[in-house]
């Protein structure tokens, strides 16, 4: 055999060696690409894609109505309730990481997207405040930080739940004050002539206690200021079974009725907020769903649903346009959790039929399809 003939057998042979090395290669780059695009779209994307449907609404001013002088200042204000980030005690390290990063992420591109002046954080930040050691407190604080980190010129006012410094029978001094040099303590916070009390709904339970005495005397101080109130427990209402919408209580929980300072404020603190504050609008958290209700002389409440993917499948959080005398509210919902569980689901599948296909285990689809168009033309 001549040395040239032999010369092209070896890279026959050579090529024949590599082509199946190569080919693997390629299935390797094109999983990695679908892992790669999976995660990108699942853990970011979908945040960008789903909170650019949101828009503030557009409130009236008097302008608007043909009037004369200068447009009244408008608020961006975001309310969001119930973010229950895990304790030392309750959260196992997994759920954490999810979760966590579920709202870090939302948080973060609906502050890049919307651009809001102020966000009220409607209590139950932590889950385990009511209980958590010292140390543990300041990871809690440490780790909110880090999710709900926000540039200078925004503002973020906090009320306290009962998840954050226990129900009337735990709270005590201390829970207060640790929560209160995390958070402003100011009960009243007014910016573009627009008033807003913060209240500690966990202390009107009525009953005479120094807490609550004082927290009542600090609200009776600022009554005749205010315009709009923002607490943890809803004022008192029956149950749930007049809220409506999408992320309203489930069918099985709305007509469960509500238990006074537990679920709700008592009747007596509710009379005495209406009473005390004339509000034009509240928004409270605690029940993690929806719920809009008329009290009095038409007060409207809102009660605001969960931030977490934790308490429920379809989070959102408010969008509030507010004038001094005037407002509009718009609702913004986050990504399900469910539509993130079925793209992984379904793309983990999509993996392992691509990696049965390239060893031979599965016929591709493709070819499967097309021998049976072949046999369906000659029948």
């Amino acid at each position: 055999m001549a040395a040239g003939d032999m010369a092209s057998t070896r890279l026959g042979a050579r090529r024949q060696h590599l082509r199946p090395l190569k080919r693997r290669g390629l299935v390797l780059l094109r999983l990695t690409a679908i892992v790669f695009a999976v995660l990108l779209f699942c853990e970011f994307l979908i945040y960008y894609l789903v909170i650019f449907r949101c828009s503030w609404p557009a409130v009236k001013t008097p302008a608007d109505a043909g009037g004369l002088g200068t447009p009244e200042p408008v608020l961006r204000a975001m309310f969001l309730a119930d973010p229950h980030l895990l304790g030392a005690v309750r959260g196992h390290w997994l759920d954490k990481l999810r979760r966590e990063w579920q709202m870090e992420r939302a948080f973060q591109t609906a502050l890049w997207l919307l651009q809001p002046e102020v966000v009220f954080i409607l209590g139950d930040i932590f889950d385990e405040g009511k209980w958590s050691s010292s140390q543990a407190w300041a990871d809690d604080v440490g780790r909110f930080w880090k999710i709900f980190r926000h540039p200078p010129h925004v503002q973020l006012r906090a009320v306290a739940g009962n998840h954050d410094i226990g129900f009337h029978y735990q709270m005590n001094t201390y829970k207060i004050k640790r929560f209160e040099k995390v958070f402003n303590p100011e009960r009243l916070f007014s910016w573009k002539g627009i008033n807003f009390v913060m209240v500690n709904s966990v202390a009107l339970e009525g009953d005479g206690c120094d807490i609550c005495s004082g927290a009542e005397a600090e609200l009776l101080e600022i009554s005749h200021r205010l315009n709009c109130s923002r607490e943890h427990f809803p004022l008192y209402r029956r149950n749930d079974a007049n809220c409506s919408g999408e992320d309203a209580a489930p069918p099985d929980e709305k007509y469960t009725p509500f238990k006074e300072r537990y679920d709700a404020l008592s009747q007596e603190a509710s009379r005495k907020l209406l009473w005390w504050l004339r509000p034009r609008l509240v928004l409270s958290g605690h029940t993690h769903s929806a719920c809009e209700v008329l009290h009095g002389a038409g007060v409207l409440e809102v009660s605001v649903p969960s931030f977490s993917w934790r308490n429920r499948n379809n989070p959102s959080f408010i969008m509030g346009s507010v004038t001094p005398t005037e407002y509009a509210l718009a609702k913004c919902y986050l990504p399900c959790e469910d539509t993130v569980l079925t793209t992984y689901c379904t793309a983990a599948g999509g993996l392992v039929l691509l990696t049965l296909v390239h060893a031979g285990l599965v016929a591709s689809p493709l070819h499967f399809g097309w021998n049976m168009l072949r046999k369906f033309k000659t029948t």
